[in-house]
């Protein structure tokens, strides 16, 4: 039985630890001087307005440039860094570049002779993934001949972890983000996001679990200082011990059971050898899904319910719900919150992503996004209609469409939507294991 290696190193000191981790693994053995490399981060979003929590959801710059001289030591010298990041405003180019400034990318750049790219800006080519699944891919990393993929150790309200594979959605363009949220049974975001790798050029997977994310993968979750490095020259392998380092098995992970169905794969340990620190040693069980409270009396957050509001049915996300719906899904639930009075509401339903039905005896059902708006607009269920027609929403459609059902939610919270990451920062001022030097290039 063939073995694939993962290494768990403890992330001590910089360079040395990463170059630890690569060895045991053997991620480099078949990269040969002279080749093209392609760097995919995860900086999953970004904001220029105000300074937020970076851990456990972005990939460490200090690991980024670590990787980049252990690429020059290797005889590398064709190194690009691509990312294709998560704005409040998608035609936003602005934001990239801050987001790659900041985080040193620039200094990178000048230091080591290497290319930045923000992937919307070039080319996407069509790849057929097979099943009828095609999804279009950064031109740059299809042409590339090695991957270095650095995704962030978190969990993922959807897809229950999100690593290595999971990391390559941002490489792909915007309208084949929403088709990987399509609302079939049977190819849903578990099954599109399981072929995201297999097309890729030959890969090493260095997980960086400096921070670990629960409950994520945004700055909202819960972020702990982890200190792990996990690596492999196979991605698959490399997600599995994510996987349980975070308390999963693959079998719970659905993306992970596809893989490994479509690559005839155990979906057990058996075939992984793992080089360095035991798994029992590292792993800790991160929740990964947000508990919603179903009565007669409302549908909502926990959180919200035991506040006591009463009136409204903000039905659970399920799989069909995009990204740019989600990153705004917040902001509702926050700002509904900020304007409860004590009043029950008028029976308010809303409904995001595109599968989700109206219920009867509503009074009012708002439909967030273009897809929701589609799939219902004429449901005989809906006694009054209001549609959040854009994709994604406009912050003043959906403060419109709040005051018509009866919520005066405030719309400065919307006004000033970039700068609701900034609320986060609060609970790590003070403790200094949140460092965030890591996140510079000295």
């Amino acid at each position: 039985m063939k073995k694939y290696k993962v290494s768990i190193v403890p992330y001590e000191k910089s360079f040395e630890s990463v170059n630890r981790a690569v060895e045991l693994c053997g991620g480099l053995n078949d990269l040969s001087p002279g080749a093209r490399v392609f760097i995919k981060p995860n900086i999953v979003f970004w904001t220029r307005k105000i300074q937020f929590p970076k851990w456990g959801v972005i990939t460490t710059s200090r690991v980024v440039e670590d990787v980049v001289v252990l690429l020059k030591e290797h005889g590398i010298n064709d190194i690009t860094i691509g990312e294709g990041m998560i704005t409040s405003d998608p035609e936003d180019r602005k934001t990239p570049g801050h987001a790659f400034k900041t985080l040193g990318y620039d200094t990178l750049k000048n230091r080591y002779n290497i290319k930045i790219m923000n992937v919307f800006e070039h080319p996407f080519q069509k790849v057929d993934l097979g099943d009828g699944v095609r999804i279009n891919f950064n031109v740059q990393v299809l042409q590339s001949d090695f991957l270095v993929n650095l995704p962030v150790m978190k969990t993922h309200a959807q897809t229950v972890v999100s690593l290595g594979i999971k990391n390559l959605k941002g490489l792909i363009d915007i309208p084949s983000r929403k088709n990987c949220h399509k609302s079939g049974v049977r190819k849903d975001l578990h099954y599109r996001v399981a072929r995201l790798a297999d097309k890729m050029p030959p890969m090493l997977t260095l997980i960086d679990g400096i921070f670990t994310n629960e409950r994520g993968p945004g700055f909202d979750g819960t972020i702990r200082r982890k200190n792990i490095l996990v690596a492999s020259s196979d991605v698959l392998s490399a997600d599995y011990i994510g996987a349980k380092i975070l308390g999963y098995s693959p079998e719970e992970v659905p993306y992970l059971y596809h893989a490994a169905r479509n690559h005839k794969r155990s979906s057990d340990l058996s075939e992984i050898q793992i080089e360095g620190l035991p798994l029992e040693k590292v792993s800790s069980f991160h929740r990964h899904d947000f508990p919603y409270n179903d009565t007669p009396e409302g549908i909502m957050p926990v959180p919200m319910a035991r506040k006591g509001i009463r009136g409204l049915y903000y039905h659970k996300y399920d799989l069909s719900i995009c990204t740019y719906c989600s990153y705004i899904n917040g902001l509702m639930l926050s700002a509904i919150q900020n304007a409860w009075k004590g009043k029950p509401f008028d029976q308010v339903e809303i409904l995001t992503g595109k599968k989700m039905k109206p219920t009867k005896n509503k009074k009012k059902t708002i439909l967030l996004g273009k897809c929701m708006v589609k799939a219902n607009k004429n449901h005989p269920d809906i006694n009054e209609l209001i549609a959040v027609k854009e994709c994604p929403p406009k912050p003043e459609s959906m403060v419109k469409a709040l005051h018509q059902a009866g919520i005066q939610v405030n719309p400065s919270l919307f006004e000033n939507i970039d700068l609701l990451p900034g609320y986060y920062m609060k609970q790590y001022i003070g403790k200094p294991e949140y460092d965030e030097t890591l996140f510079k290039v000295k």
